[in-house]
């Protein structure tokens, strides 16, 4: 469920833009709002179901995510969908987590480790398909509200079946880091509100350079307490092995350009290509396909060549669609502009995610399984909201390069009607606003493919593969990577 929310409300996005009145750049806010919250609690969340036992945690989390897809749905103002948002990463937060930490406890590490991750990414990418083609139809058929509205009978039913089929999980004493989480999403949220405040004032407004220094401050705070506290959500020790911090950086650096990627594509395929909700689910069904491939690939042959050569393949195929996806421009079609550098990226994406999740959480002590699992999955999502805010100043930029460039072109040529409209709205009509949003999208690609060539860099200098790993991968010796 929390993976098709992430879908399907991406696809209402330009739906939603509309009747709340966003801006672009603010309206990066309606997925920043829930991935940093959800990722900025996933330590804590994986925290709470150590301590507190994970169905318990689990229940808890599913039950608030309904709650605020219902309040979401009936949103009437920005704002108020904006706090419905929070409200989900808070739930999507306390209930995530528990899945990654029940297969690194339940499942012995090796093949049968292996096959459960592969079963999770299968998982994962179905549930984003579903997502695609869930969020095209409601939205076209019904409503962008009904995106939110689903997430209540799915939640109800989950919260029913749980108690049935999952058992109570032991648990263990500990404290709860409420400073620690406190700090690290205050830090992030500020982060990343600079970036789009500087997309949309530039870089020496005064709140701009305010809520880069708050950040470094919350930050540096955080890294304070969680090197005195006695039981962090973050310990820093796993930060020690190479191996572990640099799968990290890797999925750090994939996810914030992943997520730029599909909000800005998003857009173009339905605002300049002009393609309803449906067809942009379906457009993008190709690339769930080709993430499942790639994830049933690196699972199957991760014992015989180990998780380092499936780490820069999928770095390099990343970085080389997203830097093909650079040559956007209003012309493109959607086969020659849009599917291939997709198809391109998710294969490499797909390779990464079974081995980044399986080198991540290997050698972990069961009690701390929840926390491993929470930061792999926080890098994920606070990569992700860093990335789109860094990609939203770019298009920012750009984007009002570019209409400075249109606006005499426009005044010159345009009817008389689409000149009282954009007095009215300063948006730009097509075919001068299609040039607008394709060369703030081209532009925002750039530092997407720098992202992803960061990725590789890591993967190729940082990862170390030994015998043993190897034997750990396949379940035959060794304690395991870390």
């Amino acid at each position: 469920m929390v993976v098709l929310d992430a879908t399907i409300v991406n696809i209402a996005l330009p739906h939603i833009q509309n009747a709340l009145q966003f801006s672009t750049t603010d309206l990066t806010w309606v997925v920043s709002a829930y991935t940093l919250t959800f990722g900025g609690l996933l330590l804590l969340g994986g925290r709470a179901g150590d301590i507190l036992g994970r169905r318990r945690v689990f229940m808890t989390g599913i039950l608030l995510f309904t709650a605020a897809s219902l309040l979401g749905g009936f949103a009437q103002e920005p704002w108020q969908l904006l706090a419905a948002r929070v409200l989900q990463g808070v739930g999507g937060a306390i209930a995530s987590p528990t899945s990654l930490a029940l297969i690194t406890t339940t499942f012995p590490e090796g093949p049968e480790r292996n096959r459960a991750f592969g079963v999770f990414a299968a998982v994962s990418a179905g549930g984003g398909a579903i997502g695609l083609l869930a969020g095209g139809m409601l939205t076209e058929w019904l409503d962008w509200r009904w995106v939110l509205f689903v997430n209540v009978p799915i939640g109800l039913l989950i919260a029913v079946l749980t108690p049935m089929y999952i058992n109570e999980s032991e648990r263990h004493t500990g404290r709860f880091d409420i400073a620690g989480a406190v700090t690290s999403t205050a830090g992030m949220a500020t982060l990343v509100y600079g970036f789009i405040r500087a997309a949309e004032e530039g870089w020496s407004d005064t709140v701009t350079i305010g809520s880069f220094v708050a950040s470094a401050i919350l930050l540096a705070g955080f890294a304070l307490i969680e090197s005195r506290a006695k039981e962090p959500i973050t310990p820093l020790r796993m930060f020690a092995d190479r191996n572990r911090s640099g799968t990290y950086l890797i999925m750090l650096s994939l996810a914030a350009a992943m997520f730029g990627m599909f909000f800005y594509i998003v857009l173009f395929v339905q605002n300049v290509l002009g393609y309803t909700p449906i067809e942009a689910g379906l457009a993008f069904l190709p690339v769930t396909v080709v993430i499942a491939a790639g994830a049933g690939i690196s699972q199957r042959f991760l014992p015989v060549f180990g998780p380092k050569p499936f780490m820069i393949i999928g770095s390099t195929l990343a970085a080389l669609g997203l830097a093909w996806q650079t040559l956007i421009d209003s012309d493109s079609s959607y086969v020659g502009g849009i599917l291939g550098p997709m198809l391109v990226f998710g294969f490499g994406m797909g390779l990464n995610f079974v081995t980044l999740t399986l080198t991540a959480v290997s050698g972990v002590a069961q009690h701390e399984a929840g926390a491993a699992s929470g930061l792999l999955n926080a890098t994920q999502q606070v990569g992700g909201s860093v990335g789109l805010a860094l990609l939203t100043t770019v298009f920012g930029t750009a984007s009002r390069n570019e209409a400075e460039k249109q606006v005499p072109a426009f005044l010159a040529d345009g009817t008389a009607e689409q000149k009282a409209e954009f007095a009215r709205t300063q948006q730009l009509p097509a075919p001068w606003g299609h040039e607008v949003l394709a060369q703030g999208i081209s532009s925002a690609f750039v530092p997407a493919a720098a992202m992803a060539v960061l990725a590789l860099a890591v993967a190729w200098l940082v990862i170390r593969v030994r015998k043993s790993d190897l034997e750990a991968l396949s379940g035959t010796a060794g304690p395991g990577i870390g």
